[in-house]
């Protein structure tokens, strides 16, 4: 579902320019919203500090303030570089992907699925630091403030497009390659009740319908597409369709 924009194609190094002269022309043209477009990204210096701006006024509470969620963000992506080409990457996927997104502007201050997504990175990197209390803390509040639900330990890759996003849940195991697109409503979930690798492993390219459950250690391969409402329990070899419940091959891709 690819669709053109009117701005020249983004990059990682041209994002946050570009950010940054959205926000100055929000400032201007709606008074309403002139002192959050200046507190969340044009009184930052960067793209990291913007969202960090930006989450830790979504995620904070009572328990744990702005301050310190914002630090843990500044960590978390000096900690791992990765993580910033990772956030780059999906606000990238999603004005390549969804018609809805006409600006830079609007994902980034707006869209939940791409806040849970970048919640959820903080969060793994808690978990691969063993303050697993704190990790599982953020994964509780994306579940409560987001309605989407990420294991700490859950292995995503750079590119990924939750679009509307509630009801996602991805559990303990599962792992998401680069440019992956779910929908709402879409399951990664374990068979059973024994521990272990027991979720699914979706791959690059892979697309995920609305309402799609996929369920235990199976594979859904490179460029595979699962259709809206399926039940997948035997996985998808790259680059077919399956669909139905329990899901089968349709066709080709």
């Amino acid at each position: 579902m690819t669709h053109a924009h009117s701005a020249p194609p983004l990059s990682p190094a041209t994002l946050w320019p570009r950010l940054r002269a959205e926000a100055e022309s929000l400032r201007k043209t709606e008074p309403a919203l002139a002192a959050f477009a200046k507190n969340s990204i044009l009184s930052e210096e960067n793209f990291q500090g913007a969202l960090g701006r930006v989450m830790a006024g979504k995620l904070s509470d009572a328990e744990v303030d702005a301050a310190t969620i914002r630090d843990l963000f500044a960590a978390a992506h000096r900690a791992l570089p990765g993580t910033t080409d990772a956030a780059l990457y999906d606000l990238i996927s999603i004005m390549e992907n969804d018609p809805a997104a006409q600006d830079l502007l609007t994902p980034f201050l707006f869209f939940k699925g791409f806040h849970a997504l970048q919640s959820y990175r903080v969060s793994h990197w808690l978990w691969g630091q063993g303050r697993k209390h704190l990790a599982l803390y953020f994964q509780n509040r994306i579940s409560d403030l987001f309605g989407v639900d990420i294991h700490p330990a859950a292995s995503i890759g750079r590119g990924v497009m939750m679009d509307h996003a509630t009801g996602i849940v991805i559990g303990e195991t599962a792992v998401v390659e680069d440019h992956v697109l779910f929908w709402h409503g879409v399951t990664l979930g374990g068979k059973g009740t024994t521990g272990g690798d027991r979720h699914p492993k979706v791959r690059k390219g892979a697309q995920l319908g609305a309402g799609s459950t996929i369920l235990g250690p199976i594979e859904i391969g490179a460029g595979a597409r699962v259709a809206a409402g399926s039940v997948v329990l035997d996985g998808a070899p790259p680059g077919v369709t399956v669909a139905g419940v329990p899901a089968k091959i349709v066709g080709k891709n």
